[in-house]
């Protein structure tokens, strides 16, 4: 199940399409958000609030497979979902304790301005300009930039890219890397991921651009696809986010994340949604980080 752009407002002579999700009872529903609306501030909830109300508000992608997606059956799965349903519990005391509200990748800090939801575990990469915006937890995983091509038309160099176009999501770090680095490379940009990866699949764009991990699993599970670049730019981290001074969420998510450290919590997390599409492609090594310790 994919979601559906419900509404597109203009605002200052600027279109801003901000998507609502759908999915399951567990899932809240959110309509398109005003831009002035989203720049300003709302109250996040305390830790209080939340406990009162039963549920914590999580974001997640709804089309990003393995991280966050939607399945056959309408339930949301993924490695961001797993570790969100372990927060849940930790704090309220039940894995189902969680409403996930879908978010795309460049509405994930309006969306906890806006207090939409409480945190966004929507792989959401660590960058100096996130971070004047949103308050980042530990990470727990770690990754670069990649580029996914046509097998028989292999993209192995940025150069190649140079006259070509190049698909990309907004509001990612992909799109950010190539306007700051390769102004002349043509880009063509979608809300969604799965819109971005049908555009490849149609021939719209000669490559697609995301963190590597991504266009690593949809590679493998698309034959005739290769990741020709595997790491551009300098690794990141990937870490929930909190809205800008929720010191009190944000201190409980990073004592949370030391203690499932101990557990070698994300490397199970791996193991259960990672491992079935990377296979031995992948080392979780590489990938996943324990304790908020990038080794």
């Amino acid at each position: 199940m994919k979601k559906k752009i419900l509404g597109v407002l203009l605002v200052v002579g600027i279109i801003a399409g901000v998507i609502a999700g759908c999915g399951n009872s567990n899932t809240t529903q959110n309509g398109a958000e005003n831009a002035s609306q989203a720049s300003a501030t709302a109250k996040a909830r305390t830790i209080d609030e939340i406990k009162k109300s039963g549920k914590i508000k999580i974001g997640v992608f709804s089309d990003k497979n393995p991280f966050g997606y939607v399945d056959e059956n309408g339930k949301v799965q993924g490695y961001d979902v797993y570790f969100a349903k372990r927060i849940a519990k930790d704090l309220l005391g039940s894995e189902d304790a969680v409403d996930f509200v879908y978010v795309e990748a460049a509405s994930r800090v309006e969306y906890l301005k806006s207090a939409k939801v409480d945190i966004t575990l929507a792989n959401f990469t660590v960058t100096d300009e996130r971070k004047k915006q949103v308050d980042f937890a530990l990470p727990y995983m770690k990754v670069s930039i990649g580029v996914v091509s046509p097998k028989d038309k292999v993209i192995k160099d940025v150069k190649e890219l140079e006259g070509k176009t190049l698909i990309v999501t907004k509001g990612t770090t992909a799109e950010t890397y190539f306007e700051k680095n390769y102004p002349n490379i043509k880009l063509q940009k979608y809300d969604q991921y799965s819109d971005a990866y049908q555009a490849l699949l149609d021939g719209r764009g000669d490559a697609f651009s995301t963190d590597n991990t991504e266009v690593l699993a949809w590679a493998l599970e698309n034959k005739g696809y290769e990741v020709g670049i595997t790491s551009l730019g300098d690794p990141d981290t990937i870490a929930p986010a909190v809205q800008k001074g929720n010191k009190e969420l944000l201190d409980f998510i990073n004592k949370d994340i030391k203690k499932l450290g101990k557990e070698n919590f994300f490397h199970k997390d791996y193991e259960k949604t990672l491992y079935p599409t990377y296979g031995d492609a992948a080392n979780a090594d590489d990938l996943v980080v324990e304790g908020g310790e990038v080794k």
